[in-house]
């Protein structure tokens, strides 16, 4: 089911902790083969199970992506939405795609695990008191 090799699914959490290190932000990617529908409304329902919700500062980022469907989502939480809108999550969409379709899923997700991570501190920088709120583990469906 998943895009990654071990190494790559890796490379994936290691991007995540690297990135959270300069934010109070919690960033996380779910798997599932299939996603029948539109896949931001699963992603909104996958954010709410996966309790995203759930940072002090409505600071969560999920990126959702459907293998078998070959489709993907972003959803972040209030807090951060607010301060980039729509049109930030659609232009990483569309570059996860592109590079998606050339075969490149490891680098291409890295890239945007950064690219978030850069977001996340830019509006929520760490704090002295920070701690990692929400599990790093790519979760599978």
């Amino acid at each position: 089911m998943s895009l990654l090799t071990p190494s790559e699914e890796q490379a994936v959490l290691l991007a995540i902790a690297a990135a959270e290190k300069c934010t109070s932000g919690e960033i996380r990617v779910h798997m599932e083969i299939f996603c029948f529908g539109d896949p931001f409304r699963r992603a909104l329902k996958l954010f709410g199970q996966l309790n995203m919700q759930a940072t002090q500062q409505r600071n969560g980022i999920l990126i959702f992506i459907a293998t078998g469907s070959k489709k993907l989502a972003i959803v972040g939480d209030e807090g951060i939405h607010a301060c980039v809108g729509q049109p930030f999550w659609d232009e990483l969409i569309e570059v996860l795609q592109r590079s998606f379709k050339k075969g490149d899923h490891a680098t291409a997700l890295v890239a945007c695990i950064e690219r978030c991570g850069q977001l996340l501190s830019k509006h929520f920088p760490v704090q002295d008191d920070d701690e990692n709120e929400l599990s790093n583990a790519i979760s599978y469906g």
